[in-house]
């Protein structure tokens, strides 16, 4: 989820110096109580409404690196997870596991299917009536 604006952060704590309760600012900028008291607490602690960064560390592959995994998804459909960590170290130099690979791959929304990676399919049938449950 993404973090609040400063903008809105800072219309928040305004409302709040303004004498508005914590309820009723809450439901005028439609976000919860709670996030009004950390605005609030936020502010008056470090005078300073800015997000704080996303915690856990960035990709290991960048859009390029994604870019060359489609790539080789495209000229091999039928290689395995290991076959594709190899090619990428080849080409990119970046090293990167199998699970990496994996959850990047399904990121990007191919599928394997009768042993070979494709592009996953446009048509979602999960939840409609007929689909798969």
């Amino acid at each position: 989820m993404r973090a609040y604006s400063l903008d809105l952060r800072q219309r928040i704590v305004g409302a709040i110096n303004r004498g508005g309760s914590r309820t009723e600012v809450a439901r005028q900028f439609e976000v919860a109580v709670r996030t009004v008291d950390r605005y609030v607490r936020q502010a008056r602690e470090t005078g300073d409404l800015t997000p704080r960064p996303l915690p856990g560390r960035p990709r290991r592959l960048s859009p390029t690196d994604e870019g060359q995994v489609i790539q080789l998804l495209c000229e091999q459909p039928a290689a395995t997870l290991p076959e594709y960590c190899e090619r990428l170290a080849a080409t990119t130099g970046t090293v990167v596991s199998p699970a990496t690979m994996s959850r990047t791959i399904a990121r990007l929304g191919w599928t394997r299917k009768k042993g070979q990676w494709q592009p996953g399919n446009a048509t979602r049938t999960h939840g409609l009536p007929g689909g798969r449950r």
